[in-house]
C-alpha cells in the first residue's frame, strides 16, 4: 500500500513534475533512438531534415559551446526552413534512396518472421499506436482547457516539502517526504485533507462548466460517461427546429390515400340518393 502510494505520488505530485519531464538532451536522444535501435529490424530511414541536422549539429555545438541543445535544435530548424530548395535537394535525394532501401529490407525482414515474431511485431505496433493516440488526446484536452485533476492530501504535502527534503536523487527525496508524511500527527494531516477536499470541490465545479461548454461546441465525446445524461443538451438551431416541424406536419402517404377514397365514396353515395 505504501509503495503504491509513493509510486503514484512520484508520477502525479506537482512538486516533482519538473524533475520527471524529459530534458532537452533526453528528447533529442529519444528522437534519434528510432533511427539507431539495437534490434534486428531494419532501421527507419532518416528524413531529409534529420540528415541536415546531423551534419549541422556538431558545427553549431563547436561554434556555440555554451548554448543548450534545445536552442541549437531550434536554430538548425529555422535554418532548414529558410534553406533554398536547391540546397535541400541532396538531403531529399538521399532520404528518398534510403526509403526505397528500407522498404525492400522490411519486406525481406517480414518474410523471415516466425508466426510468434509476427504476432509480437503487430502487438508492438498496436501498443505504440495506442500510446500516440493517448498522447494526442491529452494534448487536445490541454488545448481545450480541461481542468486539472484534484490533488490528494499527500500530494499537496509533498509539493510543499519536496524541495527542502533530504536526499540527492528524486527517489531519495520522495522516500524522505513519504516517511515524514507517515510520521505526521492526525491533527496535522487534517489541514492537508481539508485542502484536498477543497481541491476536489474546485475540480468538480470546473469540470461541470467545462463539460457544458464541450456540449455547446459539439464535443460530447469528451464528457465523462457518468455525466452524459445529466449535462444539458445543445439548443437546436432554427433550421433543425423548422425541419422537425415540417416532418411532424407530414402525414403518411397511405393515410392520405385512404382519406381521399372515403370522401369519394361519400360523394358518390349522395349523388345516387338524389
Amino acid at each position: 500500500m505504501a509503495a503504491a502510494l509513493l509510486g503514484r505520488a512520484l508520477a502525479t505530485a506537482v512538486g516533482s513534475r519538473c524533475f520527471l519531464r524529459c530534458s532537452p538532451t533526453c528528447s533529442v536522444e529519444k528522437w534519434f533512438s528510432k533511427y539507431f535501435s539495437s534490434d534486428n529490424r531494419p532501421k527507419q530511414p532518416m528524413s531529409a531534415y534529420i540528415r541536415f541536422y546531423k551534419d549541422q549539429q556538431p558545427i553549431y555545438k563547436k561554434q556555440n559551446p555554451d548554448v543548450s541543445i534545445l536552442d541549437i535544435t531550434k536554430k538548425i530548424a529555422q535554418v532548414w526552413r529558410e534553406l533554398p530548395a536547391s540546397d535541400k535537394k541532396p538531403y531529399e535525394a538521399a532520404a528518398q534512396t534510403d526509403r526505397q532501401i528500407y522498404k525492400e529490407q522490411m519486406a525481406r525482414y517480414k518474410a523471415e518472421l516466425t508466426p510468434a515474431e509476427e504476432a509480437a511485431l503487430k502487438e508492438e505496433k498496436r501498443r505504440k499506436f495506442k500510446k500516440r493516440k493517448a498522447t494526442r488526446k491529452k494534448r487536445q484536452l490541454t488545448v481545450l482547457g480541461k481542468p486539472k485533476r484534484p490533488r490528494s492530501a499527500f500530494n499537496i504535502f509533498m509539493s510543499e516539502h519536496f524541495q527542502e527534503a533530504k536526499g540527492v536523487s528524486i527517489q531519495a527525496k520522495m522516500k524522505n517526504v513519504f516517511d515524514d508524511w507517515q510520521k505526521l500527527h492526525t491533527s496535522q494531516k487534517k489541514t492537508y485533507l481539508q485542502l484536498a477536499e477543497d481541491d476536489k470541490i474546485r475540480y468538480e465545479n470546473e469540470m461541470k462548466s467545462w463539460e457544458e461548454h464541450m456540449v455547446e461546441i459539439g464535443r460530447e465525446d469528451l464528457i465523462r460517461y457518468k455525466n452524459r445524461r445529466t449535462v444539458p443538451k445543445r439548443k437546436k438551431t432554427a433550421k433543425q427546429a423548422s425541419k422537425k416541424r415540417a416532418t411532424a406536419v407530414k402525414k403518411p402517404l397511405g393515410t392520405k390515400s385512404v382519406s381521399l377514397t372515403t370522401n369519394a365514396k361519400k360523394v358518390k353515395a349522395k349523388r345516387s340518393e338524389e
